[in-house]
C-alpha cells in the first residue's frame, strides 16, 4: 500500500512592492543607526585626537594625530577620584532604596482589595502634575537637617511615580489574583508572598528599576549643586562641570600667543573627554541588566 507524504508548503514569492517595502525599511534603519552611532564614535574621536586638529574640524570619524592630553588634564584634578567615588556610591545606594520603595508602593497599589487605592493612586498622580517648586524644596530638605549629606542627593530622588505606575502595571499583567488566592489557602501571609512569590517573578521589572534609577543618579548634578557645599561630597558630573569652568581662562592673562592658541585648543577638546569619563560606567553596567530590561519594560509599559 502506498504511503502518501505531506508536501512541503510552496515558497511565498516576494512582490515587487514586498522588495520596496523592506528597502525602505533597511534604509530608515541604516540611517537612525548612522544618526546614533556618528556622535558616539565622534565623542571619541575628537578626545583621543591631537587638540588642534579637533579645533580645525579635521576630525571627521576617526582620531586624527593620537593623543590622550585631555584625559590627562582631567586626571591632574585630585577630586576627580572622589567624584567617582561619591557618584558610585550615590549610583547604587540611590538605586537600591529607591527600588525598594517602589516595589512596596507598586504592589500593593496593583493588588485589588487594597482600601482607598484609588485615591493613594490619584495623590501619586497629583505629584507629577505639581511640585512646590525649588525654593520649598529646598527648604524642606534644610528643615530636615540634609544640606550639605549625602542623604540630601539620596532621599529626595528615592522614588519616581512613574516607574512606580510601570511597576504596578507590571505586577497587574504577571501576578494574578487567583495566585495571590491560593498562597493564601496554604497560609502565606501577605509579605510572605510578596517575599518569597512576588520578588522572585519580578526581576525584569526589578532590573529595569535598578537601570532607571542609577542612570538618574549617576547624571545628577542640579541637586548636588544646590544642596551640597562640602567638595568632598560633589558626585563626579559636578566635579567634570568644575573642571570645564575653572578651564575658561582669561586670554588678557597669558601673554604668550603659542600657549594661549595651546590652551584654548585643549579646552575646547576637554568637553568632549568629560563626556568619555562619564559615559563609560553606565556603558559598562547596561548589558549586564540588558535581558531583563526589555521584558521588564515591554510589560510594564501595558495598559493595565
Amino acid at each position: 500500500m502506498a504511503i502518501e507524504t505531506a508536501s512541503a508548503p510552496a515558497p511565498v514569492q516576494e512582490t515587487r512592492s514586498d522588495r520596496i517595502v523592506m528597502i525602505c525599511n533597511y534604509t530608515a534603519l541604516g540611517l537612525f543607526t548612522l544618526a546614533v552611532l556618528y556622535p558616539l564614535v565622534y565623542v571619541l574621536s575628537a578626545s583621543l585626537s591631537d587638540p588642534k586638529n579637533v579645533v580645525s574640524g579635521k576630525v571627521w570619524l576617526w582620531p586624527v594625530g593620537l593623543s590622550i592630553e585631555s584625559f590627562k588634564a582631567v586626571f591632574d584634578y585630585d577630586s576627580i577620584v572622589s567624584g567617582f567615588s561619591n557618584s558610585i556610591l550615590y549610583a547604587v545606594g540611590g538605586s537600591l532604596l529607591a527600588t525598594v520603595l517602589t516595589l512596596f508602593a507598586a504592589y500593593p497599589l496593583s493588588r485589588k482589595g487594597l482600601p482607598g487605592k484609588g485615591l493613594i493612586m490619584a495623590l501619586f498622580v497629583f505629584t507629577m502634575m505639581f511640585s512646590g517648586g525649588l525654593i520649598p524644596s529646598y527648604l524642606v530638605v534644610d528643615r530636615l537637617g540634609l544640606l550639605n549629606t549625602r542623604w540630601a542627593i539620596i532621599l529626595p530622588a528615592a522614588l519616581a511615580v512613574w516607574n512606580m505606575i510601570i511597576t504596578r502595571t507590571f505586577f497587574q499583567a504577571t501576578i494574578p489574583e487567583e495566585l495571590v488566592e491560593a498562597a493564601k489557602v496554604d497560609g502565606c501571609t501577605d509579605f510572605g508572598f510578596f517575599w518569597r512569590i512576588v520578588l522572585p517573578l519580578s526581576k525584569p521589572i526589578i532590573a529595569v528599576n535598578l537601570l532607571f534609577y542609577a542612570v538618574a543618579q549617576w547624571n545628577s548634578w542640579f541637586s548636588a549643586l544646590i544642596y551640597l557645599t562640602n567638595e568632598q561630597l560633589f558626585p563626579l558630573q559636578l566635579v567634570l562641570r568644575q573642571i570645564l569652568l575653572q578651564n575658561q581662562f582669561d586670554p588678557s592673562q597669558v601673554r604668550d600667543t603659542a600657549e594661549l592658541i595651546r590652551m584654548k585648543e585643549l579646552q575646547e577638546q576637554l568637553k568632549y573627554s568629560l563626556i568619555v569619563i562619564a559615559t563609560i560606567p553606565p556603558l559598562l553596567v547596561y548589558p549586564f541588566v540588558q535581558k531583563h530590561f526589555v521584558k521588564g519594560a515591554m510589560v510594564g509599559s501595558l495598559k493595565g
